[in-house]
Formats: C-alpha cells, structure tokens, sequence
C-alpha cells in the first residue's frame, strides 16, 4: 500500500479532483491481479467493464473487433451516488468488482477516501500527451494515476431559433440580455418560458456558479476552504431568484416527463446544458429538426468569455482488486484515445473528447445529421470555445455526492417553501462543512 496526496501537477489552475492536500490522506494500493493481456491459458483476458452511457456498446464492440488479446463484457448500470456508484463501491469491498467503470471526475475523489481505485500509472504514463492537461489531471494524484479521462461536458445553450427570431430575439450575450429576452418570450404565450429552472439538478446548479467565478473548495496548508455562499455564488442565486420571483421560469426538473413535453411543444425554449445534452435534444424533440441553434452561455460582463462545465466530465477507471489491472487500462486508454472509439464516444452524446487532438474525429468535422437538426450550424465549433474558455481552476472536493444531495435538497425545499434559493447555498456550506469534519477532513 502506497500514500497518496493530490497535488497540482504541470499546469495552473486544475478543474475535477485537483486540489487535494494533506488534509485528505489518500490509501492507493498496488496491482496485485494478472499482467498482460492475455489469461494463462492462452485464451484473451476477459474484462468487465460497467457504464450508465447510452449505446457505449458500440465503442465496446469496436474495440472487440479491433484485438484478441482482451475481451470486454459490458454491464450497463444507473448513473450517480444512489446508483452504480454504490453498486461499484459495495462490489469492491465484497472483493468482486468490476474491471474497469465509468466514474464522473466530480466522484474520483469519493472513490479514493474508500481506497477503491487502482494505480494504473504503469501502464498509462506514456499517453498523458494524447489528453487535454486538465482532463488528465482529474485522475492523477501525486505520482500515481486512478483514471483515464474520456470527456467534458463543457456548457452551452440550446435554444429555439424559430421562436427566437420571431418575436426578433437574437441570442443573448449576457445575463441581463437573457432577462430581457425571458421577459419578452414570457409576454408572447401564456404557457411559454425561456428555461426551466432545474431545481432537481445540482450539477446545473454549481455549473452556473462556476461560470459566476465561484470556487467553492480550496487545499491549502493541510485543510481545505469551503466558500460555497461566497458572493459570486449568491449573485448567480439572486439572478435566478429574480426570474421565479418574476414567473419568467418554469419550476420543473429538467428530463422529467413535462420537461419532455414542453421541449417537444416549444413551451421551454432553451437548455443551458452540455455538450452532451445534444443528443437528448435531438431524441426528446425530433419533429423540431432544423429550428434549434446552439450558442454560448451569457456572460455576466460584456465582452468576457468564461465559461463552465456540467459536473466536470467522465472518467474511465479501474477498481480496485481488478483480476487484470494492466488489460483494463489498456482498454480504458483505448476507449478514451483511439479516433474510431473517440469518434462513436462523441456521436452517442458522451461528451467533449478528452483528447488534445481532435482532428481525426470526424462526426466533429462534419456531422449532417446533427447539423440538420441545428439548422445547418456547426454546433461544435460552439462547445469548442466552450471548453477552452472553461475556469480551469475549480477543484472537486471529496465527498462530492455529499455535496450534491444536499445541494439537490435545500434548494428543492427553498423552492417549495418559497424562500430565498440564496439560504438553500447558505445550508449547504454548513453541510458541506460538517461532512468534511466528521470524516476527519481538516477545514479552514
């Protein structure tokens, strides 16, 4: 057994786990399964490999067909804490687990207090130059790495162009520019709303934070700073406060079944989301094709480009007591590097490509599908500005499922309560506080 403290490694300014200090004593062990990818017998490893993205079995099945060596069993499993996470988690300890999982980099800092995570350094190390440097940061710690970065899902807003342009809105720059357009498109039908406000989404919610300047965790000197109701934060909550105050928002969590309904009928016009959600667009609402148009997220100065991520982005990583560590990085780095799997990654919705080079990924280049629907734009282009304007220094902090459910649940009861969502980010600075110190994790 090794110990491990996360430390900023090569660039300034690191977004996902980056940040943990001292204060967080991490137990990483060694792989102790088979190496190489091939069993003893002569027949191909077979690895396990557990993930909650739609249609991934197309990545998996390419990578089959690709080699002999590894053979990879897929397990579809429910996204987040509550779901896969617990599943992945509670196998580890029963000293089952899978090989390699699908982590969100918000979790990897979960996954690491509960010594669950391989080092897979050894057989990674060479390819940290294929990725971009803060994506692979997510998963280095000190000198060891625990995951292999598949994408971000850098912010942008989707919005109806159609009823847009008819009541002669152009997209909005900045938040205030967003206001007045809430008002006008509210003014024009008594069931219309420019946004649902996504109570139910806390990555939603600390996305628009981020992208207001907050930082809510900090590791310095052995102890971590939670500024989570700092003032960015609250400017953000009170902008939004004001549009509910105004009914020029509809209450109603986002991808629910009315949420569904109102993106098919033009009653929600825009989405301020990932670049993934495309695909959820596009699948919620196909009789809408060619009257969508994706631009940045409005900025709260004139002229200022900051932009902000959807919960970080998503991770290939192996567990620990992996039966072959080495055969599972291989095809978590295959998975997240090779153009072919990079390029089914992006056309299933999984996200912007961790890769420094996107070149070769042609749906990137030229997708007539997805372009059709937007009407003949080049969305990417969009979420290509998006996640080189992304505020690289926000830092995720461990116990992030914490982080959410309480998020998720203070500002779902400020909202049925009626009071400020501003006391909703108050309370949970003081869970967030408490959390860290009962797991003897020291706060500044």
């Amino acid at each position: 057994m090794s110990t491990i403290t996360r430390r900023r490694r090569g660039t300034a300014g690191l977004l996902g786990a980056a940040g943990l200090s001292a204060a967080l004593v991490l137990s990483g062990c060694t792989s102790t399964g088979d190496e190489g990818g091939t069993s003893d017998n002569g027949e191909p490893a077979q690895i396990t490999f557990q993930s909650w993205v739609p249609n991934i079995d197309r990545a998996v099945d390419a990578f089959n067909a690709s080699q002999d060596d590894i053979e990879v069993t897929l397990e579809t499993i429910t996204a987040g804490p509550d779901g896969g996470y617990a599943t992945m988690l509670a196998a580890v300890q029963a000293g089952n687990p899978a090989d390699v999982v699908q982590l969100g980099y918000d979790a990897i800092p979960d996954f690491l207090i509960n010594d669950a995570l391989e080092d897979i350094s050894p057989y990674v190390n060479d390819s940290e130059n294929l990725f971009v440097p803060w994506q692979w940061q997510t998963g280095a710690f000190g000198d060891g790495v625990y995951a292999v970065p598949q994408a971000s899902g850098p912010l942008g807003q989707f919005y109806r162009k159609d009823i847009f342009d008819s009541l002669g809105l152009e997209h909005p720059e900045t938040w205030e520019d967003y206001y007045e357009a809430a008002k006008v498109i509210r003014a024009s039908d008594p069931d219309r709303y420019i946004a649902a406000f996504a109570f139910n989404q806390a990555p939603w919610l600390i996305g628009l934070s981020q992208q207001g300047g907050a930082n809510w965790f900090t590791a310095e000197n052995d102890a971590w700073t939670v500024d989570i109701d700092g003032e960015e934060t609250l400017q953000v909550a009170e902008f939004w406060q004001r549009l509910i105050d105004e009914d020029l928002v509809k209450i109603v969590a986002d991808m629910s079944s009315e949420w569904n309904a109102d993106i098919q009928n033009g009653n929600i016009v825009s989405w301020i989301s990932g670049s993934w959600a495309d695909a959820i667009v596009r699948g919620t609402a196909p009789d809408t094709a060619g009257s969508w148009a994706v631009g940045g997220i409005p900025q709260w100065e004139a002229g200022e480009d900051v932009s902000a991520t959807w919960a970080g982005g998503s991770a290939s990583a192996v567990l620990r007591g992996s039966d072959n560590p080495e055969a599972a990085a291989e095809f978590a780095l295959w998975l997240n590097s090779d153009p072919e799997s990079v390029n089914i990654l992006t056309n299933i919705g999984a996200g912007w490509p961790a890769i420094a080079d996107t070149s070769e990924i042609s749906v990137l280049q030229d997708d007539p599908e997805v372009f059709a629907f937007y009407g003949g734009q080049d969305i990417w282009d969009v979420f290509a500005a998006s996640d080189a304007a992304v505020d690289t220094s926000w830092t995720w902090p461990p116990l992030s499922s914490t982080l959410f459910a309480s998020l998720s649940d203070n500002v779902s009861a400020a909202v049925d309560a009626g009071t400020p969502i501003a006391d909703a980010f108050v309370e949970t600075q003081a869970d967030m506080v408490a959390a860290l110190e009962e797991r003897g994790i020291a706060v500044d």
